[in-house]
């Protein structure tokens, strides 16, 4: 086999193979930045769920509901939920 021939092939080779890795990677990174620690740059604990699951609707229903309170109530709800995260709670 001539040698440029050899070389075309084995570029090609790997050009094939490159291509399919970014593919791959490319499903694998989606959810594997959830399994991230936050010490090495992944989610912070405080981030919301991601979209289109059910973690998120109700996130996004419980938003919509704070955004409808009245500010006095709503500033008596985030002092009441910031003391009580502090008192001692499940740590992820």
């Amino acid at each position: 086999m001539p040698k440029p021939l050899r070389s075309l092939l084995i570029l090609l080779a790997l050009a094939a193979g490159l291509s399919g890795c970014g593919t791959v990677n490319e499903k694998l990174s989606a959810g594997m930045g959830d399994y991230v620690p936050q010490w090495a740059g992944g989610l912070p604990a405080d981030a919301p769920p991601r979209p289109g699951t059910p973690q998120y609707d109700a996130y996004l229903k419980e938003r919509e509901r704070k955004r409808l309170l009245p500010a006095a109530d709503r500033e008596k709800e985030e002092q009441k939920g910031t003391t009580g995260s502090t008192s001692g709670g499940a740590v992820r």
